[in-house]
């Protein structure tokens, strides 16, 4: 199917993605006074064990309460089970909320947890929100797509007559010649809190002013949300959450390219231009930005690369890369929300006509021995693939870069660049054995 002159693609492939339940990793560590609990059988929890690498001595906020026969045959009851579990949480922990995780299993067996999770809630105290985050239905990163739109419905609600009195009575008080947008600004997406501060500070360089963010460090900070609040947000596989936002609470869905490379991120700032009246000195830092970065971009510079897919971050990723100078066969994608990322689609179409680059082509659900057949005929530079494929792609002399490592790494904002870049080519100077070239420009600082 074409849309706007690309052309969009749907195999027959499975979710062959890292697990959704895996958004416990950067989640529980965002959410500073929850509670992650897993309902699932022991392979999801040997699963968190081996790829969170966690300790027996961390103590980390997140457990597994694990499913046996009795559960499965239905001979206990869930109910209780879960309420045991979670007092236990309670008096050893004190959450502010615990978060159920549902998996596959659970999905299987047919468990009600929503229907369980508010007697459960009752009898302990602490609210506790239910997110399915199983494989069979949602790819890798789609895991805190189901959370935060599990979590948009515990927000407290934005009366827009009380608040804009508020704003008012502030602005006699203070009478402020630089006041900044009194609009009601929300991003939804969970960065690092050093990451998150930076996007606050810029878009407080051009007098927006951030209200809140989803999710919030602290379970009762959670944003007010409701009519004329406008929502914005911040990674490419938060589409359950937008609609969420939208549909449920009315709120205003501003369509912005991403903040991954510098291109995204200035143009993703420009698109708050309702509340702007002129961006200030954002391009020029931009051009800065590329400038600083050369000595990465003259290493992918004519380079080509094949994006399998596995955490939705593909478009985003390929539109910067394409930017920096390389050719992208293909971006396959387990999942896209063509409404979503209309604008970030809208941007990787103009980056190639401005590139004089060939239009990707875009496989959603892509079955992985089509794409397998399909590399080893192009022969690209660089395969971006899941850990399942790195070492039959390594064999057959196609340099690989997992996936996962763009998830898990700072990739958004001015300042993390460099980061982006690092990974993208370190492949590429290890396969020609100068994995130092980069390397003395890294302890330069980016100018933002």
């Amino acid at each position: 199917m074409k849309t706007a002159g690309m052309s969009f693609e749907c195999e027959t492939g499975n979710y062959h993605t890292f697990c959704p339940i895996s958004c416990v990793a950067w989640l529980y560590q965002k959410i500073e006074d929850s509670f992650f609990l897993v309902v699932g059988t022991k392979t999801c929890g040997y699963f968190l064990q081996n790829a969170l690498g966690v300790t027996i001595f961390a103590e980390p906020r997140y457990a597994m309460a694990e499913l046996e026969e009795g559960d499965i045959s239905a001979q206990l009851n869930d109910q209780k089970e879960l309420e045991k579990i979670c007092l236990q949480i309670k008096n050893n922990r004190s959450p502010s909320v615990i978060v159920w995780i549902g998996t596959c299993t659970t999905e299987i067996v047919k468990m009600d947890l929503e229907g369980i999770a508010p007697k459960v809630e009752k009898q302990i105290g602490i609210p506790i929100v239910v997110a399915r985050a199983n494989g069979l239905d949602y790819a890798f990163t789609q895991g805190e797509d189901t959370v935060l739109a599990a979590m948009v419905h515990r927000c407290p609600e934005y009366d827009s007559l009380i608040e804009e009195e508020k704003s008012q009575q502030s602005e006699i008080h203070t009478n402020s010649k630089n006041k900044s947008t009194s609009h009601q600004l929300v991003l939804f997406g969970s960065l690092p809190s050093n990451v998150a501060s930076e996007l606050n500070l810029e878009l407080k360089r051009q007098s927006i002013s951030v209200s809140g963010w989803l999710p919030s460090q602290k379970y009762n900070e959670l944003p007010k949300l409701g009519y004329k609040v406008y929502v914005c947000g911040v990674n490419p596989f938060l589409s359950r959450t937008a609609t969420t936002l939208m549909r449920r609470r009315k709120c205003q869905l501003i369509g912005a390219p991403f903040p991954i490379g510098p291109d995204g991120h200035m143009l993703g700032l420009r698109k708050f231009v309702r509340f702007l009246i002129k961006t200030n000195g954002l391009k020029e830092r931009e051009n800065q930005l590329w400038k600083n970065v050369e000595d990465y971009t003259r290493i992918i510079n004519g380079k080509s690369i094949f994006f399998m897919g596995d955490n939705l971050l593909e478009i985003s990723l390929a539109r910067f890369l394409i930017r920096c100078g390389m050719i992208v066969y293909e971006i396959g994608i387990p999942y896209m929300d063509r409404r979503y990322q209309a604008a970030e689609l809208l941007l990787l179409q103009s980056t190639c006509k401005e590139m004089n680059s060939p239009l990707p082509r875009i496989v959603e659900k892509p079955d992985n021995y089509g794409q397998v057949q399909r590399i080893q005929e192009l022969k690209p530079h660089l395969a971006i693939t899941g850990m399942a494929h790195a070492n039959p792609l390594e064999a057959r002399d196609i340099d690989t870069k997992w996936s996962v490592e763009f998830t898990f790494a700072q990739i958004h904002g001015f300042s993390n660049v460099r980061a982006i870049l690092e990974l993208v080519t370190r492949p590429l100077r290890r396969s020609k054995g100068n994995l130092n070239l980069v390397f003395p420009s890294l302890s330069k600082q980016t100018k933002i």
